[in-house]
């Protein structure tokens, strides 16, 4: 089972960080390894779909657009596997 943050002790502790400095790092880090930027799209869903996809996150303990982003991802790798 993956680790998050999240779920290791002390997490609710606060520290003070410079995080404009943090998100600026990791930008220029990904931009050194070739990284593509994501391109923000809009989709429109079904409320009832939304909160289940949020529960299932939850449980997972991860935020729901990277669980959307997952399953498409592995969605398509499929599709395009069965050709």
């Amino acid at each position: 089972m993956p680790r998050y943050v999240k779920n290791e002790k002390g997490y609710e502790k606060s520290f003070k960080a410079d995080w404009k400095a943090v998100k600026n790092g990791l930008k220029k880090v990904r931009a050194e390894a070739g990284e593509p930027k994501k391109v923000p799209t809009s989709i429109a869903l079904d409320p009832r779909f939304v909160d289940e996809l949020k529960k299932e996150a939850t449980s997972r303990g991860i935020p729901y657009q990277i669980l959307m982003r997952m399953f498409i991802i592995e969605g398509f790798q499929r599709m395009k596997k069965a050709g």
